[in-house]
């Protein structure tokens, strides 16, 4: 049997100069610090080895020191092509003072091309990445002027444009698990994800590369269960057993059995917020979760939104997900981002952007950075500060409904949540709501034109990408439009009859929010007058987001019109009602059902003259039929 286990130091010495290097590891998670030490250490003392190329997918650091930082200096790095470079500070100045060639990418994609690499396909084509810095259009994803070699391409199959990302040949890769046997069999039952291991590995084996797997403990040849394997001896050439130091489960948590699903966490671990802009912020998201929906969470004040989530008693009726590869449970925050407890399934981090470049998001909360009146956002390049999109494009491109999350402005903000109203007591001084973004992370315009639903929360107001650009939809209660708004914007957005954010957002306790996402009290908004023959339908301050919902709405309805002894008038209340605009056909069939069975005359009405035209649209044989009050709308029927 061939030797494999080896020192970190003869791991090391099997990487020569010019070698194209892959590392695993997301955040703090599954980083093989153990090798990259012993990387660092060799070329600090021998020089060698030299003139790396690195591809990596997620950030690998904790911001100082650790993970991919070990890396950054000067001559041990040629190039580097990443996803998220915000935890790597070392690397990421490298590359904008143009030491090194430097390249940002989808995280998504590079993670998807470990698998075309092992396949030896010449790469992977996706329309992830358009209208943004990465589409060679705008740049192709280069951070300086020395990167000139194209990284991405762009090329037009059956008239639509797709960008073609070539697969790199791989000849070294630095991984990470938790037992290996003498073979060289790899186990990860003490990993918090499982990331791209298998891929990583397979790309580099069959390029006639080495596999170098850094791992807690030996196991004798034959013991492991083959189940649990998942980076099988025929792809391994060394095995390096790490000191504790460098193999911490997560750079926040040195170990938790929570984090290896082993055990369940009991919910009251979960912390309760407390009531301040970041909470305003993170309950307002969480009214647009959907019932029974599969959503992703993004790092920093999206966090938020799980543990509103989990106050509300949410957690059970919705399925959230973190890119790395988890799904279901609660994700974790901070330096255990990635990380989560009580999962449904951990995944491998390439299959989980399959799902997510799929559409098989409902929704998705990302940070917001800046943003600019067309509903671009940035989040990824700030001057020479380097954060990188890490998963943000595939993520927001491909969701079917956006919400972006941050403060109005940065850099010494100082809001109070008192009385039920927002009091700001110092504005930030910088500003986020832009004429035109630093980087383009996300195409407003994209995706206004192909109607993708997307907001823009803060803690004083709510913004919606119309095809015009940002339209002010909501805002907080203390909030000036003039003074605290529009001053501190580089353009003003359209305005038109903006309404007040839910005043349950800014006061203690619980907001109910099973109420309204599960739509539990749609059986009393529903009111049958047998005597008048006349129907009442309550619509007010209801939320419609699935067909799901509109179905629900329809039967509901039909069982209680079934009970009359003949047609009936319906007065219907629309007033602070809303729908996603891909369901408002569904929503116009179903009441032309319920018109064609039950209904005698109908009369509408909403305060709102943005909804009253869109009512007229919906229905535009009853457009004379829609008033701006309830009492307009019965004095119709009584006519």
């Amino acid at each position: 049997m061939k030797r494999k286990v080896v020192s970190a130091a003869e791991a090391a010495a099997l990487i020569h100069d010019d070698d194209w290097v892959t590392t695993s590891g997301f955040v703090g998670i599954g980083v093989p610090d153990e090798l990259l030490a012993a990387v660092e250490t060799r070329y600090l003392e021998a020089g060698h080895p030299r003139n790396l190329s690195l591809f990596f997918a997620a950030g690998q650091g904790d911001g100082k020191e650790r993970g991919l930082n070990r890396l950054g200096h000067e001559g041990l790095l040629k190039r580097v092509i990443g996803g998220h470079w915000g935890l790597i500070p070392k690397v990421a100045e490298l590359a904008t003072a143009g030491k090194i060639e430097g390249w940002n990418l989808p995280q998504g994609c590079i993670s998807q091309l470990f698998r075309d690499c092992a396949a030896g396909k010449p790469g992977m084509l996706s329309k992830v990445g358009l209208e943004t810095f990465v589409d060679p259009r705008n740049g192709g994803g280069a951070i300086n002027d020395i990167s000139t070699d194209p990284q991405v391409e762009l090329m037009e199959i059956n008239g639509e444009d797709y960008l073609f990302y070539p697969a790199p040949i791989l000849t070294v890769a630095l991984l990470r698990g938790s037992t290996a046997d003498e073979a060289g069999n790899v186990t990860m039952e003490r990993e918090a994800l499982l990331i791209d291991n298998l891929a990583q590995a397979m790309a580099v084996r069959n390029a006639g590369g080495v596999v170098v797997v850094q791992v807690e403990r030996i196991a004798a040849a034959g013991t492991l269960p083959a189940r649990d394997v998942h980076i099988p001896g025929i792809l391994v050439d060394a095995v390096v057993v790490s000191t504790p130091e460098h193999h911490v489960q997560t750079y926040r948590t040195e170990y938790s059995h929570a984090f290896t699903n082993r055990i369940r966490s009991p919910q009251s671990e979960i912390p309760t917020m407390p009531l301040d802009a970041r909470k305003v912020i993170a309950r307002r998201c969480a009214f647009e979760l959907p019932a029974n929906g599969v959503v992703n969470l993004g790092i920093g004040m999206p966090e938020g939104v799980a543990s509103v989530a989990a106050e509300e008693g949410l957690l059970d009726h919705l399925t959230l997900t973190a890119e790395p590869g988890v799904i279901g449970g609660q994700p974790a925050s901070g330096l255990d981002f990635g990380a989560a407890i009580n999962t449904d399934a951990v995944i491998p981090q390439n299959n989980q952007f399959d799902f997510y470049d799929g559409g098989g998001l409902d929704l998705a909360c990302l940070g917001l950075a800046q943003a600019d009146a067309m509903g671009n956002v940035n989040v990824s390049r700030f001057g020479p500060r380097l954060a990188g999109a890490g998963g943000f494009i595939n993520i927001s491109q491909n969701a079917r409904r956006v919400v972006f999350a941050g403060t109005f402005s940065a850099v010494g903000l100082d809001v109070a949540v008192a009385d039920n109203k927002i009091e700001i007591q110092q504005e930030g001084s910088t500003r986020k709501f832009l004429d035109a973004v630093e980087q383009v992370t996300f195409s407003g315009t994209r995706a206004a034109r192909l109607n993708q639903p997307v907001l823009y929360v803060t803690e004083r107001c709510v913004f919606e990408l119309t095809s015009a650009g940002l339209r002010l939809a909501e805002i907080a209660p203390g909030v000036d439009i003039e003074n605290d708004i529009l001053a501190h914007m580089d353009k003003a957005p359209l305005i038109e009859e903006p309404r007040e954010m839910d005043p349950r957002i800014f006061g203690e306790g619980e907001m109910d929010l099973r109420t309204d996402l599960l739509h539990l009290d749609l059986p009393d908004r529903i009111a049958l007058d047998e005597g008048a023959g006349r129907l009442f339908l309550n619509f007010e301050k209801m939320r419609i987001r699935s067909k799901d919902e509109v179905d629900r709405v329809g039967q509901l309805v039909a069982k209680t019109c079934s009970g009359a002894p003949s047609r009936v008038d319906v007065v219907v209340n629309y007033d602070g009602f809303k729908i996603d605009d891909a369901l408002e056909k569904d929503w116009g069939n179903m009441v032309n059902d319920l018109t064609r069975c039950y209904y005698n005359k109908v009369s509408r009405y909403s305060g709102s003259a943005f909804m009253r035209m869109k009512l007229s649209q919906v229905f535009p044989e009853a457009r004379t039929h829609i008033f701006e009050t309830g009492e307009q709308a019965r004095l119709f029927l009584e006519r």
